[in-house]
């Protein structure tokens, strides 16, 4: 049997630690992999990875160790986010902007970062309203690949992968239910009854206002798909990935705590 070898993106993507911070200029791990492969980025944008990170990708795609690019950040210990509960308003911003789903909590109740599950990666500060969220150190004197292990970089990317399935299927959900929506009225509609020119002109209307939205859901929805089918890993995340995010995060949770 033939097995498939992993591309360059594969290997370069199994190197990052998979914190999802966006700071090497990309909206995830992968696109940054991929571009690097490409040769359409450099090696030495990813702060989290630090000077290990750079090397590890260094030794394979055949370049030498650079410093990391300021532009992108510096390495640093690497940080928890910690919402103050006395001033979270509940707006639910946070959630939305975590990558790894590792903030929990309700519309207008107080949320909560599960601290085993943060990467560290910034994302949830800025759009805080109340100022409310700190990054507090949670690796004092050690960065990178020393502040951050192969097994917490896999359990996060298998909760990235899992995010953007769910949000992908909660769209797919809510459009589909927004089309039936539109059948219905478009069925109402042509019910209508049509005495007089004006009536029909404006059952015409209503039916071109119609027809003319869900023409446009129609193509929303292949434009999605096309974007799906361009992320490399993305296609099939389902049951498997959130056993393997259990798993994992299983074993997480009964490693000893650092000091």
């Amino acid at each position: 049997m033939s097995s498939t070898l992993p591309s360059l993106a594969d290997r370069i993507d199994a190197l990052l630690p998979q914190t999802q911070c966006t700071k090497c200029g990309y909206p995830a791990c992968r696109p940054y992999a991929e571009a690097i492969a490409d040769g359409k980025a450099g090696h030495n944008q990813c702060p989290p990875g630090g000077e290990q990170g750079i090397a590890r990708i260094a030794a394979i795609i055949g370049k030498p160790v650079i410093p990391l690019n300021p532009a992108n950040g510096v390495e640093r210990p690497r940080p928890v986010a910690v919402i103050d509960e006395r001033l979270c308003i509940g707006c639910t911003l946070c959630i939305q902007a975590c990558p790894v789903d590792a903030i929990v909590g309700a519309a207008k109740q107080m949320h909560t970062v599960l601290p085993g599950l943060c990467t560290g990666c910034d994302l949830c500060v800025a759009p805080c309203p109340v100022d409310c969220i700190d990054m507090v150190e949670a690796t004092p004197g050690k960065t990178g690949w020393d502040a951050w292990s192969q097994e917490q970089a896999d359990a996060a990317r298998a909760r990235f992968q899992f995010r953007v399935f769910r949000l992908r299927r909660e769209k797919e959900e809510n459009d589909a239910r927004l089309a039936a929506k539109a059948v219905a009225k478009l069925k109402a509609v042509e019910a209508e009854p049509t005495l007089t020119p004006e009536q029909r002109a404006e059952q015409e209307r209503k039916r071109a206002i119609i027809q003319a939205a869900m023409e446009r859901a129609r193509l929303q929805k292949e434009q999605q798909a096309a974007r799906a089918q361009a992320q490399p890993g993305m296609q099939d995340v389902s049951r498997g990935v959130r056993r393997q995010i259990d798993e994992v995060n299983a074993r997480l949770e009964h490693q000893p705590k650092e000091d």
